[in-house]
């Protein structure tokens, strides 16, 4: 049997929030809640469940899309004022990085979680 990720768990302090807010990112819908989580399913069938917790740790989720998928998610992040970098450490504000043919950007979700979109290069 191969092995495949499935879902992994978000930690927020506001589950619908967070979870709205990168699935707008993504130009994704949340799904309806499932017990304690709301989901955002992936195209590659992997879900990340928001689950609302007092405390969160932040924590790093990188997203593979492809360039107009880039170009969508630029605009909306752009659109709503909200900064990125292009680097994990935020210290190249305002930039989009260009790496083996590729681009990739980083920014930071309602709860400081350090979000990541990419494309493959060339």
């Amino acid at each position: 049997m191969s092995v495949e990720l499935n879902h992994t768990i978000v930690w927020a302090t506001d589950r619908e929030k967070s979870a709205e807010f990168l699935a707008g990112i993504l130009g994704l819908r949340t799904g309806p809640v499932t017990g304690p989580f709301v989901p955002i399913e992936l195209a590659n069938g992997v879900t990340l469940d928001y689950l609302r917790v007092d405390r969160v740790t932040a924590q790093h989720y990188a997203f593979l899309v492809g360039e107009a998928d880039f170009d969508a998610a630029m605009a909306r992040i752009e659109q709503a004022g909200i900064a990125y970098w292009a680097d994990p450490f935020h210290e190249r504000a305002g930039e989009v990085d260009v790496v083996g043919g590729g681009r990739r950007v980083y920014f930071a979700d309602p709860d400081g979680h350090n979000m990541e979109l990419l494309t493959r290069g060339s």
